[in-house]
């Protein structure tokens, strides 16, 4: 029987970063320290490939979105073990290994090996669980056609769908976000970016991850299937 784990992803810059109208993105983490967690079954090599959006008519689905970030490539993603050297009582180096309670996700594309790192977070809200991408290898996302015209860390989050197999990924689209504000659905501070005509939420985490715990699971509201941004992950080893 496969066991079903439901996560949330935040990705930086995977659409070309806050240039894209397909993320919405935030100046800080989805997450409270308090509701990290570590999921095993997230570790390990994946291949991955644009999903349909229920909204979207067309045979080649969202094909138009992700050919802008290339995102035909293949993941790893690993538990990050952080190394420091220390003295002992008698003055020598001591290296000490201690594992991190986030992960690494590299991204390399298929068309040119160009690589890509962010720093995973996992963290539950109402027992489901939810995670938080921000880039770690800062110096290659600047060098990269995906950080074009973004040089801050900002955080995008999204839906993930896991077995042992098989991951899938919906993010949480500008334009829900966006609607849910005009609506007066949800009430969270944001700054409207002049030079990209779009808005950047900028509340603090507690309160993202208020908006979360009251919104997320309820499809009236945030509706996963019809994100336009959403990938397939099918597991390599």
């Amino acid at each position: 029987m496969k066991r079903k784990l439901w996560l949330c992803a935040g990705l930086l810059l995977f659409l070309l970063g806050c240039d894209n109208f397909y993320m919405i993105c935030s100046l800080n983490p989805y997450y409270v320290e308090k509701n990290i967690i570590l999921i095993p079954a997230i570790e390990g090599s994946w291949f991955a490939q644009p999903v349909k959006s229920s909204k979207d008519s067309t045979n080649s689905g969202n094909s138009g979105i992700w050919a802008l970030a290339d995102t035909t490539s293949t993941w790893s993603v690993k538990r990050f073990i952080s190394k420091q050297v220390i003295k002992t009582q008698k003055g020598l180096d001591s290296t000490v290994y201690k594992p991190e309670n986030y992960y690494i996700a590299k991204l390399k594309r298929l068309a040119d090996s160009v690589t890509y790192e962010f720093k995973v977070v996992l963290f539950t809200v109402n027992s489901s669980s939810y995670a938080d991408f921000i880039p770690y290898d800062k110096e290659s996302l600047m060098k990269s056609k995906l950080a074009s015209n973004s040089f801050f860390e900002v955080h995008t989050l999204a839906r993930l769908r896991i077995d042992r197999n098989h991951a899938d990924l919906s993010w949480l689209g500008a334009d829900c976000v966006k609607e849910m504000i005009e609506k007066k659905r949800v009430r969270i501070n944001y700054q409207w970016v002049q030079e990209t005509g779009r808005f950047l939420l900028t509340a603090s985490s507690h309160d993202l991850t208020g908006m979360i715990e009251r919104y997320a699971e309820q499809p009236r509201f945030i509706n996963w299937e019809s994100q336009q941004a959403r990938l397939n992950l099918t597991r390599l080893n």
